[in-house]
């Protein structure tokens, strides 16, 4: 699917006054800056998804570092185990920035995903109000009425040789009856202060350079920027019995111990420790 961009002439984009259209001038002004992280902003009316352009575009041909993809409407939106994501338009933030994180050692890369975490639930909590949790490995967490829910999540996908294109789905202003299943939540749900997605994204890519700029000042060192430490301090995987749903359909059940120095899930079970790089998990009992 062609993105279409949110410039173009639509109808229907003000027919729900409640979800208002980013304001794409007014994003670049805040965030693409001299010396900044960010050196583009684009902001489509509708893709099926922010990840698969933007690994298109810098397969295609020479795309800066700190490049920004936001669609208002994502149709076909990636999650791990090629699921995927949809929600109504302008009910969320759909996005996809490519790093080209070159000085950093390739294996300490997967620390990007957790970073990205770290930095999503710091940004909301100054601008939403809202405590989001993260569940390893790469899902963002809300509580609605008492019940932890799924309120977004991040995937990361290789651009060439030295890029990497890293995006997130944040469910913003979905009401209950929009919910594509019942244990979904969104920060609206979760009793945001402010569901404006105008402030929250910068909020959220500010946190995003700030945290990258820290790893890659420290070469990916995860406990020298101190990046270790904030993920196992949001984690709510960390202390719970867990099932690691394996690839090959292994199952593997104990408690979550910790994250170790390569992002990988300590896992402590009868027969021993192991830790876990790859796989689903499921919380079975409440921290």
């Amino acid at each position: 699917m062609t993105p279409r961009d949110a410039a173009d002439d639509n109808p229907g984009r003000w027919s729900d006054l409640d979800r208002p259209p980013l304001n794409a001038t007014a994003l670049r002004r805040a965030l693409v800056r001299e010396g900044g992280l960010w050196s583009e902003l684009e902001v489509v009316q509708r893709t099926g998804s922010t990840n698969n352009d933007l690994v298109a575009r810098a397969a295609a041909g020479p795309v800066a570092e700190g490049t920004v993809l936001v669609a208002e409407e994502q149709t076909t939106g990636k999650g791990r185990l090629d699921r995927r994501w949809s929600a109504p338009p302008r009910s969320g933030l759909f996005v996809s920035v490519l790093l080209r994180p070159a000085e950093v050692p390739v294996h300490h890369w997967g620390w990007l995903p957790l970073l990205t975490g770290v930095a999503v639930a710091t940004g909301l909590a100054r601008a939403a109000g809202v405590d989001m949790a993260l569940k390893w490995p790469n899902d963002l967490l809300v509580t609605v009425d008492g019940e932890e829910r799924k309120a977004g999540g991040i995937l990361l996908e290789r651009a060439g040789e030295d890029g990497v294109v890293i995006g997130f789905g944040l469910n913003v202003s979905l009401r209950a009856e929009e919910l594509p299943v019942a244990r979904a939540g969104s920060l609206l749900l979760a009793g945001a202060v402010n569901t404006d997605r105008d402030p929250l994204l910068r909020a959220v890519l500010r946190s995003l350079e700030d945290w990258y700029g820290r790893w890659r000042a420290a070469l990916g060192d995860p406990a020298e920027c101190g990046l270790q430490e904030a993920y196992a301090a949001g984690c709510a995987t960390l202390g719970r019995t867990v099932r690691a749903e394996l690839p090959g359909d292994r199952d593997l059940t104990g408690e979550a111990v910790a994250v170790d120095g390569d992002g990988r899930l300590v896992i402590a079970t009868a027969e021993g420790v192991q830790p876990v790089g790859a796989g689903d998990i499921v919380h079975l009992r409440p921290a």
